[in-house]
Formats: structure tokens, sequence, C-alpha cells
């Protein structure tokens, strides 16, 4: 009788091997929730859902405690023995209000909000259908803590706590995409990423160069894309959306579609967005020196100025882009996990707006200034291993190629020359992370990474009149530059309520350049120039948890930037009458922060969280005046023009604060609301203190949502504190064609509102349409710092179809 009760329990577990497949849904409707994220406490294994709710919990077997967690329903923990009983069906119940979100971008490795010591925010892929961002940088700015800026409608640069451009670190499946030529000046770079492609975001706020090295220093934003889904039986599984979009500021017209096909070992995901927008309109209330009266036309061989027959039309601005994506992934077992990406972007040649409302004489200085084609590319492939043994309990290669190209073309006003400047980067990088618990309560993170960037740079000047081109000098030196390093992490649990984080990284960096190629146009006084250095890194953090409802988080951090070729060998026009030259004496700048944040649930209807943060910046490189052969001044594209470069030479300082109310209402209402507020400082070459260029205005949103069976609706208020003229940066009061005038007649920001309604319907399992109204009362207004102004009302309606 033993033997019979001991071969059925073998049989019974044997068959449990195979056929555990566990299904979620949402309790109120019972749909399939997908990316749900199931973690056990007894296994070093992290699963999430498919498309229809389902995941093999095979590693989890007998485990006393399973938890289901997904951003916006509240965490399910249950024993095996407790599945079983329930049929192996878990019914989650919304909630906005937790503390309990799963984190990657921390250290790379999946990680309960509750164990990280720096603020970070997820963005769900419910939280992109609803917003409907046009791009990535409208994606950001969507969760309003990161503030965008744009200088033309092909653009958004985002800034986090008072830091922007090269300060700020992006990462693609945890692939680094800063360059080397990622320049002080406001980037565009993250258009290149789909949002309909992209299954989540993350923010870390603060340094993150632990994990990430150089750059940073103001935070991280790390994109995850589509994960190719297995089959969880021998029946292909094939999933897929299709998506139209239309929006009436600037006549977007868009399409998407994606398909997922999986086997039980081998799975496959493609997506294709096409986007076409056109010249973006602004709105009717507000400052009337934002709008366009008039702009430039080639007539019969001339530049004439034309009178806009709108005004609130911002011409030129419109562009079209295309995005692509192919995954491959294949799980030959429960320890080996291979993917294989390809990701492609291009737009079209786009207008940098901003260069195109400055004036010279009462006429427009450029006839034409654009951005030619942005073209990404990325090949990556990963392989990670779960394994107990000494060295490591899982870990993760990661080895990717990317390509990037970029240019600008420009001419004056009546001018006969047109400059073209091309740049083109190959990047290639190694990561290979590691995570091993060493006991019941510690955590190691370390691992190693190695990158290197060829930067190739070129320059052709163009008689429109003649069609004769000719070499023209280049805006960078044909350079390499590289980066070695090792990172370790060490996380200990104190007791149930203290846990300790503390982590090291030591970085190499060296950077050659040859500048043969701007000999013969400027006389620099060495063709060629070399850098190495190193840096170390370190952080110290500490979470105490009073009880399950309570976090409190102190973290001490440092980060870098090590000098790339846009500091070190740059040659362009920073502004009228001065051009920036190479500076081959240059070093990394260091960033020392602190921060405290608080965060607290109150009868799982109530959450207020706070963040205060203290960061200065030594050793910042900051554009100078500067002398070439003992001249402080030289001839560039026929005007004298004072001579600067990118020097070590500044002192800055930010702080601030971050606040969150969340209120779970009765009757499916919810109400939140987020504030920022950032001050800095630079040090000026004089050695007084300018405000810091990249402390955005206080700004904020606040929502008023709701969401019963199918249907989510939201009521919000996004805002933007004013920048006084005395508080404007000195480098930005002169720049008055980006600002309204105050009764002075002194450049200004003045503070903005707007009101806008968001709703999103799912008619059955197969369609949902999304549709808004956003700026309902039509303000015109410009973000800070930005030279094109924000769309006014606009109309956006879309239609998804799954399958």
């Amino acid at each position: 009788m033993k033997r019979s009760i001991m071969l059925w329990s073998l049989l019974t577990m044997a068959c449990l091997g195979y056929t555990q497949v566990v299904t979620v849904q949402d309790l109120e409707t019972g749909h399939p929730l997908e990316l749900v994220t199931v973690v056990s406490n007894q296994h070093n294994a992290l699963l999430t859902t498919n498309s229809q709710g389902q995941v093999k919990i095979n590693p989890f077997i007998k485990a006393s405690r399973i938890d289901f967690r997904m951003m916006g329903y509240k965490t399910i923990s249950m024993s095996f023995d407790e599945l079983e009983l329930a049929g192996f069906l878990v019914e989650m119940s919304s909630s906005q209000v937790s503390l309990d979100q799963v984190v990657v971008s921390a250290t790379r490795w999946s990680q309960t909000g509750q164990e990280v010591p720096s603020k970070i925010i997820t963005i769900t892929p419910k939280d992109i259908a609803l917003q409907n961002p046009q791009t990535a940088a409208d994606l950001l700015g969507g969760s309003g803590e990161v503030f965008i800026q744009k200088s033309q409608q092909g653009g958004g640069s985002p800034m986090i706590r008072g830091f922007s451009t090269n300060r700020l670190l992006y990462t693609v499946d945890g692939i680094r995409m800063n360059t080397a030529i990622f320049r002080s000046g406001n980037l565009q770079n993250v258009i290149s990423l789909d949002p309909f492609a992209t299954e989540s975001a993350e923010v870390l706020f603060g340094p993150g160069s632990i994990i990430y090295g150089s750059d940073a220093i103001g935070g991280v934003m790390a994109f995850q894309t589509l994960t190719p889904q297995f089959s969880l039986d021998e029946k292909p599984l094939i999933t897929g959306k299709a998506v139209t979009r239309y929006a009436s500021a600037n006549n977007e017209k868009t399409g998407h579609f994606d398909v997922s096909i999986g086997w039980e070992k081998w799975a496959t995901v493609t997506s294709v967005s096409s986007y076409n927008f056109g010249d973006l309109r602004m709105g009717s209330y507000g400052p009337e020196e934002y709008l366009r009266p008039i702009y430039v036309q080639r007539q019969d061989s001339r530049d004439v100025v034309v009178t806009n027959p709108d005004p609130k039309v911002q011409t030129p601005s419109g562009y079209t882009q295309i995005n692509m994506m192919q995954k491959v992934r294949f799980k030959p077992n429960v320890r080996w996990d291979f993917q294989y990406g390809f990701h492609y972007s291009a737009t079209s040649d786009y207008a940098r707006y901003d260069r195109h409302i400055r004036y010279k004489n009462g006429l427009p200085r450029s006839a034409e200034w654009n951005y030619g084609p942005q073209i990404w590319m990325m090949n990556n492939f990963t392989a990670t291993n779960s394994r107990v043994n000494p060295l490591y309990d899982q870990m993760t290669l990661r080895a990717a190629q990317q390509h990037f190209e970029e240019s600008r073309i420009d001419r004056d006003f009546n001018g006969d020359t047109r400059a073209s400047r091309f740049e083109k980067v190959n990047a290639f990088s190694v990561n290979l992370d590691f995570v091993k618990a060493p006991g019941p309560k510690a955590n190691i993170y370390y691992g190693l990474e190695l990158i290197t960037n060829d930067v190739d740079s070129r320059g052709t000047d163009e008689d429109i009149t003649t069609g004769e081109s000719v070499t023209g000098p280049a805006r960078y030196p044909e350079s390499t530059w590289s980066s070695y390093a090792a990172y370790l992490t060490y996380q200990y649990n104190l007791s149930g309520q203290w846990m300790l984080q503390a982590g090291g990284r030591y970085n190499l960096y060296a950077l050659e350049a040859d500048f043969s190629n701007n000999l013969p146009f400027y006389p620099f006084p060495e063709s060629e120039a070399s850098l190495a250095d190193g840096a170390f890194t370190g952080s110290l953090g500490m979470l105490y948890h009073p009880g399950q409802t309570w976090s409190v988080s102190a973290n001490a951090s440092t980060g870098f930037r090590s000098p790339n070729v846009d500091d070190l060998g740059k040659v362009f026009d920073s502004e009228p009458g001065a051009v920036v030259i190479p500076n081959t004496g240059l070093s990394a700048e260091y960033a020392y922060n602190a921060e405290l944040g608080i965060a607290k649930v109150f009868n799982e209807t109530v959450k207020l969280d706070l963040t205060g943060y203290y960061t200065i910046l030594e050793n910042a490189m900051v554009r100078r005046n500067f002398t070439l052969n003992g001249e402080d001044s030289i001839m560039y594209d026929g005007e004298l023009s004072q001579v600067q470069a990118i020097q070590n030479a500044a002192v800055a300082n930010v702080h601030g604060i971050q606040a969150g109310l969340e209120i779970q209402l009765p009757a499916g209402f919810g109400f939140s609301t987020q504030y920022n507020y950032q001050k800095g400082e630079e040090e000026l070459d004089d050695g007084s203190k300018s405000p810091s260029r990249h402390a955005a205005p206080w700004f904020g949103v606040t929502k008023l949502t709701y969401a019963s069976g199918g249907l989510n609706i939201q009521l919000y208020a996004v805002y933007n504190g004013e920048k006084r003229f005395a508080d404007l940066p000195e480098e930005e009061k002169a720049k008055d064609y980006l600002y309204a005038m105050d009764k002075n007649g002194d450049p200004y920001s003045p503070a903005w509102y707007t009101l806008n309604l968001k709703a999103m319907y799912q008619i059955n399992d197969a369609f949902t349409v999304t549709g808004g109204m956003e700026n309902l009362t039509d303000q015109r207004y410009r973000p800070y710092s930005s030279g094109l102004v924000a769309p006014g009302r606009n109309f956006i309606l879309a239609l998804k179809a799954k399958f």
C-alpha cells in the first residue's frame, strides 16, 4: 500500500512538472492580465504571464510563497498548495495604491521597489496605451516627473533633477544607447525609440553610475521593448495587434502592427510603425511673441520672406519616421534563455525650428536649417543562465552593435553655400552581469563592461547656384572612445525592517582623436590627441520599513561623466559670433548626491511619497572663452567669432523635491498628483553664479481617473511654473527669440497649464478604441528653453485590434 501511494505521488508530481499552468485575470472583468510578474521567496527565478494571462510555474512547485505583482493591482501572495486548491486561477483586484512595484533598472535584475533606496518610477503598457504618446519623449513627459524640452517637433530632450542631455543615460533592453557624440546641447535621440514597441519604461532618479557608468548623473531612462512569448503547449501561440491613430494638432497619421509567434522553445516578435507628422499648430490664447507670422521660401533662385497664412502653424516642423523591430528567442530548457534583437529607426529630414525663428537685421538668419535623417540600428544578443553555483545564481551576457547616423544642413538667408555636416558612430558593447545570494539575507550584484565607439565625421559645402560641392570642415575629429569597467553592489537585510545597500565601480576610459580632417580649415596646434584616465564611483543606501505600508530610504551616491568626442573635439557655432573649438585637456566631471525619501500607504486607499535631494557637480565641463594660437577670435563661416571651448571650469549644484499623492476613491474613481521642484546654480567664468540651464521651473500633473469594466477615463491638468528674467540662466537671456517679453521688455518663460481628457474603451476582446482632447482651452505656451511652441487644442483618435 505504501509503495502504491508513493508511486501515485511520483506520477502526480511528474504530471505537475509538465502541466502546471496558472491563469491570472482581472477580478472585475475576467480579462486575462498580461505581463504580471511572478516571483518566489524560495526560488531565484522571475516569470511573466503571456497575452492570455498564463504562465508555467514549474520552477515554483511546492514553494511556500509565490507573489503575483502588477502595477495598478494589489499584490497576491499564495503558496503552491493554495494555488492548487484554487484551481491554478489567480484573480487580481485593481488598486492604484501600492509600494510593491517590480523594477529592473536599479541593478539590471528584477527587484521590488522596497528593496531599492533610489527613487524609481515605472511607465506601464496601460499608461502608454491610454496616453497615446506620439514619441518616446512624450511617453516620458506623460509621467509628470520628467520635463521635456523641444527645439523642433522631431525632438524631445528630457530634463531630470536639473540635468539633461549627456548627463542622463538611455538604455534599450539593458543596452547603453549613449554614444561618444552625445552633446551638452539638447538631444533628440530618444525619438528613435518606438512607443508602440515599448513594453515598459523605468526612470531611475539620481546617479546610476555604479551599474551604468559614464553619463548617468541625473538619472537613467530604461526602456524594455516587446518580448517574444512562448506557447505553453504544443499548439503555437499567435498574438499581435494593429493600431491606427490620428491627431489634429499636427495632422498625424500613424499606423502600427506587431505579431508574436511562440512555440514551446522558440518564439519571435515582429513590430513595424510608420509616423507622419505635419506642421504643428499652436494654441490660440497666449503670448503673441510665439506666433509665426512669416517664413522663408525659395522663389526664382532667391530666398523670399512670405506671409504665413496661419501664424499659429509652425512652418517648417513636419517630418516622417519609420520604426522596425525583430526579435527571436530560444529557451532550450529551464536554465538557458537566448534572445536576438534587431532594431531600426529612420526619420526624414526635419527642420530645427528654433534656428528658423532667429533674425539678423530684421531678416531671418537662416534660409535652411535641417537635421538630416536620424538613423539608429541595433543588433543585440542576450544569453541568460540560471544555475546555482559558487560564482552566481543567474548570469546574463549582453553583446550589442549599434549604428547611428545624423547630419546638419544649413544655409544663410540668400546665401549660396549649403553647409552639410555628417556624423556616423559605430558602437560596440559587452556586458556580463551576475547575481549571487551567498545567504538568505544577502544578494551580490556584480559585472564587467566593455564599450567602444568609432566616430566618423565629415563636411561638405555645396554652391547651390552651380551645384558644385567641395569638402568642408567636419564637426568632429575621426575618433575612438572606449570604456572598461567592473562593478559590485552588495545588499543585506539587517533585519525584517532594515536593509543596507553599498556598491562601487571602477571605470577606465580612453579617447583617441585625429584632427587631420579639419587641419585644412583651422590652424589647430596639434593633429592628434589622446586621453586616458580612470574614475571610481560609489554608493551607500539604507532602507527602513517600520511596517508593510511604510518605506523610508536614504541614499548617498556619486556619478561621473568622462570627456567624450563631443566635449573634446567639436567645432560648431554655439551662438551668433561664437565658435567652439577642441580642447584636449579635459578630465571627468563628478557628481555627489544625497537624497532622503519617505512613502506611506494609509488604509490601502491613500499613498503619499516625498523625496528630497541635493547634488553637487564638480569639475563640470562647460563652455568658456578660449584662445587658439594666442588669438581669442577666428573667422568661422565668414564671420569673426569669439573662440570658445569646453573646459573643466565650474561647480554646479541642484536641489529639489519630488512629491506624489494617490487616492483610491469609491466607485472606480481615483485621484493622483505629482509635483516637482528643482533649483540649480552654476559657476560662471568670473566666479559669479547663474541659474542652471537645465533646472526646469516647477512642474507637475494632477489626474482624476475612472475605471469600470473595459472603460478607463482620465481628466488631468499639466502645469508649469514661471521663469522670470532674473531667474533665467545667463546664456538663455540672449535667446530672446525663444521667450515671451515681460513688462520691462525682457525675455521670460511664463507659467502655463493645460486641461486634458483621455478615454479608452475595450469594446471586446479584439477591439479597443482610445480618444481624447489635449489642451482643451487651446492655450498657447512654450515649455521652458524650448524652441517649439506646444500643440494647441488636439483631438486624438486611435483604434487597436488585437488577435
